[in-house]
């Protein structure tokens, strides 16, 4: 079934974004012989350093779908960027990224990592973006699980920025991606066009953080949540560790053991649950 763009969050839609995401963790022939075979869709992966997305076009949708990481079933390599230096990664944009979130307005912070990662693809993905839509004017759908869904979110606003209109924000399991006044400005720029899909089980929607008390980043509106055998195992793990902590702020022992509790259930963040979810 094609995506339909008549139905804001249809759920057949997420569905098959779903599946768009988990066809991103695979390698270039892989990854086009799946979206043909099962989605119907003509395929490429653009791929520049350590950020991939998978471009993906059929007669009605443009779809990039945004690779997590380089192992679909681990976050190692992403402890810094989640947990140890998420204070020091908040930051104004800078450079030609920067002017793009400038309309975000002087209190909205980013997290670095993931402007970082975007900025090492956009020139080749925006590029093909345009012409996909200078070939056809149809929707364009922007979709990614874990960290994947993070810069999913920022390309969506970095597209509109350039005038090229976003249909829809599907996301699954990500982390945040700025402070409370950037999210205020994705709710300005990207109105119920984002929608956050979080297993409650799912600790990684909870990251980055600073603090078992307080955090500086917020989500962005519109989370749908999947529910999960044990709601929010992880957030109550989470206030447990923060009453032993002085003011809950993390040291180095603290985070090893938030770390090791993300570890410990690291299935419920995976896109075959996230897929199993929205099957039930």
């Amino acid at each position: 079934m094609p995506l339909d763009n008549s139905i804001p969050g249809h759920l057949p839609n997420v569905r098959l974004l779903a599946r768009a995401c988990q066809f991103a963790y695979l390698p270039e022939a892989e990854g086009a012989a799946a979206f043909q075979a099962e989605l119907g869709m003509t395929a490429r992966l653009i791929s520049v350093d350590n950020t991939q997305a998978y471009l993906a076009t059929d007669e009605q949708s443009v779809v990039v779908a945004f690779r997590g990481s380089q192992a679909p079933t681990s976050l190692d390599g992403f402890k810094d960027w989640l947990l140890t230096n998420a204070n020091n990664l908040l930051v104004v944009p800078e450079g030609r990224i920067g002017t793009d979130f400038a309309a975000a307005g002087v209190g909205a912070r980013f997290h670095r990592g993931f402007m970082e990662a975007l900025a090492e693809i956009w020139e080749p993905l925006s590029a093909a973006v345009r012409e996909a839509l200078d070939a056809k004017e149809r929707p364009l759908w922007v979709t990614g699980h874990s960290l994947g869904g993070a810069i999913a979110l920022l390309a969506a606003w970095r597209f509109q920025r350039q005038f090229l209109p976003v249909h829809e924000v599907v996301t699954f399991g990500a982390p945040m991606v700025g402070n409370a006044a950037a999210a205020e400005a994705f709710a300005r720029e990207l109105p119920n066009r984002v929608f956050r899909y979080v297993d409650v089980e799912d600790p990684v929607p909870l990251l980055p953080t600073v603090s078992l008390v307080a955090n500086t980043y917020r989500h962005c509106m519109n989370e749908v949540r999947l529910q999960g055998p044990s709601p929010q195992a992880f957030a109550e793990a989470l206030g447990k560790v923060g009453r032993t902590a002085v003011e809950g702020l993390l040291n180095a022992s603290l985070v090893d053991e938030v770390w090791g509790m993300l570890h410990q259930r690291i299935a419920a963040h995976l896109i075959p649950n996230y897929q199993r979810r929205l099957q039930g």
